[in-house]
């Protein structure tokens, strides 16, 4: 099961939707977690966008990156442009991806389409994720057929 990380400047927003998303639509398929470079508290309008669309994300609290390992991770998805500014060891998993997306903190108003640019891009990392895992089985399977013979 791939380990998916999110990150975010305060762990408040973004990520928080984004770990919501990618506990819901990956549900055993994926492990996911979210941090920020500095901790802090979910914004309740993260948690109002998101139970507008039947998520809750209420019991999602907000962690210092600092707290987890990078190599405990295969995916990390930096959601603010901060990429510039996680450890070196963040940037070079499996697969890294700085999505840059609006800050709704800043601009409350925008929350229903940040979530919504959010929860498209989850999809199609989900869905990446499973075709890479899946292209791997397929390669293993035909490398013990041919070694079998």
């Amino acid at each position: 099961m791939k380990r998916i990380m999110f990150v975010c400047k305060k762990n408040s927003a973004r990520s928080q939707m984004a770990e919501g998303f990618a506990k819901t639509l990956g549900a055993g398929k994926i492990a996911v977690t979210s941090s920020g470079l500095e901790a802090s508290q979910v914004r309740p309008e993260a948690i109002a966008a998101m139970n507008e669309i039947g998520i809750d994300i209420t019991d999602q609290t907000s962690k210092p990156l600092s707290d987890f390992n990078a190599e405990d991770f295969d995916a990390v998805i930096s959601l603010c442009g901060c990429g510039v500014n996680l450890p070196t060891e963040w940037v070079l998993r499996d697969v890294f991806e700085d999505w840059q997306l609006d800050d709704p903190a800043e601009n409350p108003e925008i929350f229903p389409r940040v979530r919504d640019e959010i929860k498209q891009r989850v999809v199609k990392l989900i869905q990446t994720l499973a075709d890479e895992q899946n292209s791997r089985l397929i390669s293993t399977t035909s490398l013990k057929a041919s070694t079998d013979q």
